[in-house]
């Protein structure tokens, strides 16, 4: 499609996005659904007891399931030019963290609320996995994994803001153990095309570069462009 037209809708959403509180105000009931959902499921999920070696098993596969699902949707939302549907002021809001990949300074907790906000996608699996918790005979290993993943997945929104922003010696020891996402490994996403989608701490980066390379024809010839004309007046 035309460049010049796509950077119109995008003008044009981000004026929407922009005047319309009700993008805002629905961001914000996102948040406060998902993190009111991860709240009552770690409360379900501590009704069972399941020993140390099970809890770090379940911990270990929610880590893969949710750095490489969140890089999933990163993939598919940095590919997203939909600007004209309902959903395109939120959309082309997206798209800015390529133009100003820095945040603004904040605490990490607020990070963690602020952040949850374009986690739309989140909510439904959060739903569906509150309705699992209720079925008889529940593995309960499994309802961990879920739940911590459900969790991991607005922890990677934390995990990208340091990798962006912090200087602390903390982060840094974290990244290096695998826990958060390293700031160099992190780079290549914003340097190169196509490449590091993942952001929890970026071990699933090489099979998300792989399916990439096969699925997408990359950002910094399609919506990287099409922000060229839009004036940001402030950070996000």
């Amino acid at each position: 499609m035309d460049l010049a037209l796509k950077q119109k809708q995008f003008n044009a959403a981000m004026g929407l996005y922009e005047s319309k509180g009700i993008y805002r105000s629905f961001g914000n009931l996102v948040a406060v659904a998902n993190v009111s959902l991860q709240a009552f499921l770690l409360f379900r999920a501590l009704g069972h007891s399941i020993g140390l070696w099970r809890q770090m098993a379940a911990l270990a596969a929610a880590y893969l399931a949710a750095d490489s699902v969140n890089g999933l949707v990163h993939m598919y939302m940095d590919h997203n030019d939909d600007y004209d549907s309902l959903a395109g002021p939120l959309i082309a809001n997206f798209h800015l963290h390529h133009k100003v990949p820095l945040y603004k300074d904040s605490y990490p907790p607020v990070v963690y609320f602020v952040e949850t906000r374009s986690k739309v996608w989140l909510v439904p699996c959060l739903a569906a996995t509150a309705w699992l918790s209720y079925r008889p005979g529940i593995n309960p290993v499994l309802l961990y994994a879920l739940v911590y993943a459900g969790i991991l997945s607005s922890v990677a929104e934390v995990s990208h803001y340091l990798a962006h922003n912090s200087t602390s010696p903390v982060a840094g020891i974290l990244a290096r153990a695998g826990l958060l996402l390293p700031k160099r490994h992190h780079a290549r996403h914003h340097a190169g095309d196509n490449l590091g989608y993942a952001f929890l701490n970026g071990i699933t980066n090489p099979l998300l570069d792989m399916i990439a390379r096969t699925c997408c024809s990359g950002y910094k010839n399609g919506t990287d462009l099409h922000f060229a004309r839009y004036s940001l007046t402030e950070r996000r």
